[in-house]
């Protein structure tokens, strides 16, 4: 991309800066707060009596965050993405606010329900602002630095966490995110206020009530498929997992775009290939801890740094696949997403192998997560971008929201479905080992079933001189 004086534009020159780095500190402050309290989540139930509602920690914030992310969907295009960052950036500080100073288990759930609500809506405002803001020939690169916001938080978010809770108090790394927040807004804040002048003048989307309330009965359904899960092996656990299927199916054709279910050509493969690949991703990373602390015995920080090394070759393939769209402008998106999967297919059946095979096995996991990092940091930026040439104008948000529903959602039912063979599995006395083996092998499928999805994406490729004339006409004034 060149300026009227033929001058190559980047993310971070003149026009982009402050909003490229107020929003990757707005993602890297939300990352944080997510792995951070993977660390010391049993702290805090412990600290509060109410270890008997561990789960909730998690799950209250998963599926707050759907809702947040499909309201906000409908929000941001109605209101504008200025005051709809407001909003989601108010609810998040709330949350953390409840939480920070909860007095009980479930105070602490409310305010990690707040601050699901917040983090979706605020990484939707994040997607739209890409839409809006960036023109089609950046957009590969300001994707490829969101994986960037993400790996520091992989690096020492878990680790920070447990010295701050273990010599301060778990308090504060509640506490310590709202300073980062009011920075990301004051480097945004003149940007979302421009955009939000341009989508007045341009129009606005009605929201649909309608989707705003199938949301919440999805998040509802969904809550009953997770309790579900955790109790499977019960009658009470089955009916209450078929009952959240039943609540939640519909929905989702509601909810997502026509044709996503039935898998057809572009927009709809594009979504459902993104949502198994991401739940394989994060899925296996999950359980990867898992067996490391439990089956290979290693410690918690050792454990956490061998699956810091899939977020490091993430981020460099993240940047090389914005290289190779520079080059080709955008002709090899379709590619470049299948050769991604096709690598964490591989990356995927290296680390079921290390499980298997004790000699060596550490070097292999490591080597794994390294593989699969890398596929994921070519595939997922390459499919956000491949997604948002799809978003009709006035829509920006919708699509912003259908991105962020897949990336939640599928993760989120994925890792459900682990817990609840890693129970199975101890239930019958098979061994956590040989519940990891049943998960990871699940994920197998997944990524296979990505793949052949990927098949039917299709692109909306511009023209060298059209994304060059657009990129011009996009530039702030």
């Amino acid at each position: 991309m060149e300026d009227t004086n033929n001058n190559p534009i980047g993310i971070f020159d003149t026009p982009y800066r402050a909003t490229t780095i107020g929003i990757m500190l707005v993602l890297t402050t939300v990352a944080f707060e997510g792995l951070a309290i993977t660390t010391i989540a049993s702290k805090m139930a412990q600290s509060l009596q109410g270890i008997h509602l561990y789960g909730w920690i998690f799950s209250a914030f998963l599926l707050s965050q759907l809702v947040g992310t499909l309201v906000m969907g409908q929000q941001v295009d109605k209101r504008g993405v200025f005051t709809s960052m407001l909003v989601s950036c108010s609810v998040f500080v709330l949350g953390t606010i409840v939480a920070a100073v909860s007095l009980n288990m479930h105070m602490l759930i409310a305010g990690r329900a707040l601050q699901g609500f917040g983090a979706g809506a605020l990484i939707t405002c994040v997607y739209t602002c890409v839409t809006l803001h960036y023109p089609d020939a950046l957009r590969t690169q300001i994707l490829a630095g969101f994986s960037m916001a993400f790996v520091l938080p992989s690096l020492i978010g878990p680790y920070v966490a447990g010295l701050i809770a273990s010599y301060i108090s778990w308090r504060f790394v509640f506490w310590i995110v709202l300073p980062l927040l009011v920075l990301a807004l004051s480097l945004t804040f003149r940007s979302f206020r421009d955009l939000q002048l341009r989508q007045s003048l341009a129009g606005s989307a009605q929201t649909a009530n309608s989707k705003i309330f199938h949301a919440i009965l999805l998040a509802i359904g969904t809550g009953l498929l997770l309790t579900g899960l955790g109790m499977i092996t019960d009658w009470k656990g089955i009916v209450l997992t078929f009952g959240g299927l039943f609540i939640m199916i519909p929905l989702m054709r509601k909810l997502l775009p026509i044709g996503t279910f039935s898998v057809e050509k572009g927009l709809p493969a594009t979504l459902v290939s993104r949502g198994l690949y991401v739940a394989c991703y994060f899925t296996t990373e999950s359980f990867v801890i898992l067996a490391l602390t439990e089956v290979k015995g290693l410690s918690s920080d050792l454990a956490g740094l061998l699956v810091a090394a899939g977020s490091l070759s993430w981020s460099a393939a993240a940047w090389l696949q914005a290289k190779l769209d520079a080059r080709d402008y955008g002709h090899g998106r379709k590619r470049r997403v299948m050769v991604g999967i096709g690598i964490m297919v591989a990356g995927t059946i290296l680390v079921i192998l290390a499980l298997i095979f004790s000699s060596g096995g550490i070097i292999l996991i490591l080597i794994s997560q390294m593989i699969t990092g890398f596929g994921v940091g070519l595939a997922n930026p390459t499919t956000a971008a491949i997604a948002l040439q799809h978003a009709e104008s006035g829509k920006e948000g919708a699509m912003s929201a259908d991105l962020q529903f897949v990336d939640s959602f599928y993760m989120g039912v994925s890792i459900g479905v682990g817990g609840a063979l890693i129970a199975l599995s101890e239930t019958l006395q098979w061994g956590i080992s040989t519940g990891v083996l049943m998960v990871l092998t699940l994920q197998l499928f997944f990524v296979l079933s990505s793949f052949l999805a990927s098949l039917r994406i299709t692109e909306l490729v511009h023209q060298k001189h059209h994304s060059l004339s657009d990129a011009k006409d996009s530039l702030p004034m």
